[in-house]
């Protein structure tokens, strides 16, 4: 008879974006994989990575006090797990200040096995932090809500976006997909992904904001769908940004959701943009997301 194999005990993750109340569960993952730690470090939350540091370095210095407690007597002026516990972090850290000292062959030994295990946990947490802080951030200001409303007099989606550097930033790309709840010819429901079309996709110079606009004509995968049957399909629309940093060197990403709680029908962007006393343009990025109704809108 062929061996069955127990499958292991799997965890629901469950992975939340700031976009309108946009959530995206997954079953039959580990949440945790020994096998792939350095993403879980660099991914994790600040608050929740020192926290681990915290701990890793409490778990670390109480084994080794514990194998200096098994021989008493095997570190000089160590009269108590604590004792052993505070010459365990200096130890660690390679630090000696002279008043705890090994004295015996035992307490050598643990003590050597101690600093090279130090040497490598230094050099790896000093590895993380440095990738943490290494990784370049887009800073891209996304607003709030997507747009619909008349512009050149077409219906068009627009969602607008803001360089949050203080630098310019080159070579921007969006790239704009809609997500609708669909079925296939056998009546199997899938999730269909739908590119649009963008008026103007590439942006050589993104130094304030740029409004990114998808019209709504006869050729568009939104003619003919009003807010009604958007929602009774579940549409979803994803924006993907990428530019180059010349400041880092390095291109930067950012994704922002929106859901159709976050699309606002016969709305427009108020303006962002002014030109202050010396002719220089000016973003006020609290105004990202300002918006008013369409005149064009209520007019028709």
């Amino acid at each position: 008879m062929p061996m069955q194999h127990k499958s292991k005990p799997r965890t629901t993750v469950m992975a939340q974006r700031r976009s309108g109340g946009f959530e995206v569960a997954k079953t039959g993952l580990d949440i945790f994989d020994w096998r792939d730690l350095y993403h879980f470090a660099v991914t994790l939350a600040w608050p929740w990575f020192l926290l681990g540091l915290f701990g890793a370095e409490i778990v670390i210095n109480l084994f080794f006090a514990a194998l200096y407690s098994l021989s008493p007597g095997s570190i000089a002026n160590s009269q108590s797990l604590r004792d052993a516990f505070f010459f365990s972090i200096e130890t660690l850290a390679t630090v000696g200040y002279g008043t705890m000292a090994p004295v015996t062959l035992y307490g050598h030994i643990v003590s050597a096995i101690e600093i090279v295990s130090g040497m490598i946990f230094t050099a790896v947490v000093t590895g993380l932090i440095f990738a943490r802080f290494s990784r370049p951030r887009a800073k891209i200001v996304f607003a709030d809500n997507a747009v619909i409303a008349m512009d050149h007099g077409i219906r068009t989606l627009m969602l607008r976006i803001g360089n949050g550097r203080a630098t310019l930033l080159a070579d921007a790309r969006a790239h704009l997909t809609l997500l609708l709840k669909d079925l296939s010819p056998e009546g199997v429901p899938f999730r269909r992904a739908i590119d649009l079309e963008l008026a103007r996709s590439h942006f050589p110079l993104f130094a304030l904001t740029w409004t990114i606009s998808h019209a709504i004509d006869a050729t568009s995968p939104l003619a003919g769908l009003d807010h009604d049957a958007l929602r009774a399909r579940d549409a979803r629309i994803f924006l993907t940004v990428e530019a180059r940093d010349p400041s880092l060197g390095a291109t930067v990403y950012d994704i922002q959701g929106y859901d159709l709680d976050h699309v606002l029908f016969d709305t427009r962007y108020v303006d962002a943009v002014s030109a202050d006393e010396h002719g220089r343009a000016t973003a006020d990025m609290s105004r990202i997301s300002a918006v008013e109704p369409d005149p064009a809108a209520t007019a028709s």
